[in-house]
């Protein structure tokens, strides 16, 4: 008892709490950990499990211990959770976006669900799209290259260190920008055949006027949207997987290392 009540210093329950805030605030923003259909118990759990396990490589906090310096120091963390959050979330979004584009020509807008990774309606193929990333990412280990990136974080960024740069806006702005691109661009083969059969179709009802484009024309449609859809899929795989490797080395560059 006497060993345990001298551990209990002002700097080491600092430094406990300081870092049991920035394995928290990655939770909240990252994705496939901030999911909603996990139990907030057993990430909680986790989060507590993480912060015993990496505390002992902790070095000694640097600052004076006050109220101001440890505010300061837990909104850093959080902005350092928030920035890595951010961008990786980014990639996932473009994916549905994608989905969501998929979704208008193929007339599934109307076919929505509830998306159990964000709470709310979204089209099918949309979800679809969306737990695919997911499992690639899991797939591609993802998820350890992450917890990776928080061990190294207490290495090269001390607690309460991170600064939160103008370059970071930036990048974000960027990748605000590319996944409206790439999220286009994985959903161009079946938008443009899509146009293209619009075009035979409304041909066809110029020399046809009997032609029932409600009876024939949407499952012609949502046909050759599924047969390309499915045509086009490892290659979405290619691109988000690419993306995914490219946020991974910038977070990583926030922390002065590479993966």
């Amino acid at each position: 008892m006497t060993d345990f009540t001298a551990f209990l210093t002002d700097g080491s329950v600092a430094n406990f709490f300081l870092l049991l805030v920035r394995l928290g605030g990655m939770f909240v923003f990252l994705p496939f950990f901030n999911s909603p259909t996990v139990f907030v118990t057993i990430k909680t759990g986790f989060v507590f499990f993480l912060t015993i396990l990496f505390y002992p490589v902790l070095q000694p906090i640097g600052f004076e211990l006050n109220i101001a310096t440890i505010v300061g120091a837990i909104i850093s963390e959080l902005f350092l959770g928030m920035a890595v959050g951010v961008i990786l979330s980014v990639i996932f979004a473009m994916m549905q976006y994608a989905g969501e584009l998929v979704a208008f020509v193929m007339g599934f807008t109307m076919a929505s669900t509830m998306d159990p990774q964000t709470g709310t309606s979204t089209p099918i193929t949309s979800q679809f799209l969306n737990m695919f990333a997911i499992m690639v990412f899991l797939v591609i280990d993802g998820h350890h290259t992450v917890i990776l990136f928080m061990y190294d974080s207490l290495n090269m960024v001390p607690l309460g260190g991170f600064v939160f740069e103008e370059r970071y806006i930036e990048y974000m702005i960027k990748s605000m920008t590319s996944l409206f691109i790439f999220g286009f661009s994985l959903a161009f083969p079946i938008l443009s055949l899509s146009l293209l059969s619009d075009i035979i179709f409304g041909m066809i009802m110029k020399t046809m006027p009997s032609f029932n484009l409600l009876v024939i024309g949407f499952p012609i449609k949502i046909s050759i949207a599924f047969i390309v859809f499915m045509a086009i899929l490892s290659s979405m795989v290619v691109v988000f997987e690419g993306q995914l490797e490219k946020a991974f080395r910038v977070i990583f560059s926030f922390i002065g290392t590479s993966i």
